[in-house]
């Protein structure tokens, strides 16, 4: 009888430089002065994570509302943004906001649900603090302290 051993997952935030990873954390502490340090530098691993499962999903997934302001906080480095993507990807992952056709991709909770699978399919730690489930399928990104916002204690 064969037995299989998982990997252990990997931690994302090592695709990218240290440099770069700390002015993230910088950037986004500065936005949000109640975020520490280290739920900052989290947050960068599981954006990271989310554009490592983009490229391998080969489908449509959607940030939290709280990764994609992780997301927003490096593309706004467009040059290290760009660099990145070749580097890492061997292409550029565009950032194209909008909803997704619920019935072809299915609502809020499905598409969480994918993209989480997406995530540890992909190789990498999920910190489920970053993709809690959403009460509605139409969640915003309004940051009304509900339980993905920065502005949640």
């Amino acid at each position: 009888m064969t037995t299989m051993q998982e990997r252990p997952a990997s931690d994302a935030r090592r695709l990218l430089g240290a440099e770069m990873r700390e002015t993230l954390v910088s950037n986004m502490t500065d936005k949000f002065p109640q975020l520490t340090e280290e739920k900052a530098d989290r947050g960068v691993g599981q954006m990271l994570a989310f554009l490592a499962a983009c490229d391998y999903a080969g489908r449509p997934l959607s940030p939290s509302p709280f990764v994609d302001d992780f997301w927003h906080a490096f593309l706004l480095h467009t040059k290290a943004y760009q660099e990145f993507c070749e580097q890492t990807f061997s292409r550029f992952l565009h950032h194209q906001p909008g909803f997704l056709d619920k019935e072809e991709h299915g609502g809020g909770k499905a598409l969480r649900a994918r993209t989480v699978d997406a995530i540890t399919l992909a190789g990498y730690e999920i910190d489920m603090e970053f993709w809690p489930e959403p009460d509605l399928a139409d969640c915003s990104q309004c940051h009304a302290n509900c339980s993905d916002s920065p502005n949640h204690p």
